[in-house]
């Protein structure tokens, strides 16, 4: 059977285009599977509390023994470790913030990212081979190679070079960008791109869950100078 895991990082309650995508590809993928499973997280209204020394070790080897670590530490780990073997696709709603990901989101990444888990050492026995991810970022910015900003993208990267690391090479990327055109008044010359980068975006997902996946690089990427960092 099809499971989506579903998870939110932005900080917006509302407003937010990382949500408004993530939540238009998850509408779509349960269209397209009405008996698939589906689970959701916010990390943003429910954090994952960053591990500490116990909980890494516990991580490690949840079979030892480990007084410092509480049960409902425990518990914890072993819900997100669960719902990533129970998802065969995870979609992510991550705002770019301070050109990387929501640290909300790194909290939950280290539950479960173990040295067990990763493909140098368990080679084709790692348990997250074969997984989807699909990554919907909001960026304040356009992050292009063309753009004079892609060195300071560090939020694609990351996510990219991690979840390889695990086994899960089919991650696909959908940019939304220049987000922060519509808030900002010095940013108000960018807000027909930004409305076509979003545009781009919502129409890359429609395609993700019902036809061929969208060329690499594709969405619509306005250019702008300023090196406005936030977004939602």
């Amino acid at each position: 059977m099809a499971n989506l895991l579903h998870l939110d990082t932005s900080i917006r309650a509302t407003g937010s285009t990382s949500r408004t995508l993530s939540g238009l590809y998850t509408d779509e993928w349960r269209r397209r599977h009405p008996q698939g499973g589906y689970r959701y997280r916010d990390l943003a209204a429910t954090p994952i509390p960053h591990i500490t020394q116990p909980v890494r070790q516990y991580a490690l080897d949840p079979g030892g023994e480990h007084p410092a670590v509480t049960a409902e530490e425990k518990a914890l780990t072993g819900a997100v470790v669960e719902e990533m073997h129970w998802a065969t696709t995870v979609v992510l709603g991550v705002p770019m913030y301070n050109y990387s990901v929501p640290s909300t989101l790194k909290a939950w990444l280290d539950r479960f990212i173990v040295p067990s888990y990763l493909v140098e050492l368990a080679g084709d026995a790692a348990p997250l081979r074969g997984k989807a991810v699909v990554v919907v970022t909001a960026r304040g910015n356009t992050y292009s190679p063309d753009s004079g900003h892609g060195r300071l993208d560090l939020q694609e990267p990351y996510l990219r070079a991690i979840f390889k690391a695990v086994g899960m090479d089919d991650v696909r990327f959908v940019h939304a960008e220049m987000t922060m055109a519509k808030e900002l008044p010095f940013l108000a010359d960018h807000r027909p791109m930004a409305e076509l980068s979003l545009a781009a975006a919502a129409e890359a997902l429609r395609r993700l869950v019902h036809g061929p996946a969208p060329v690499a690089g594709a969405q619509t990427r306005p250019l702008m100078d300023s090196g406005q960092i936030a977004t939602g």
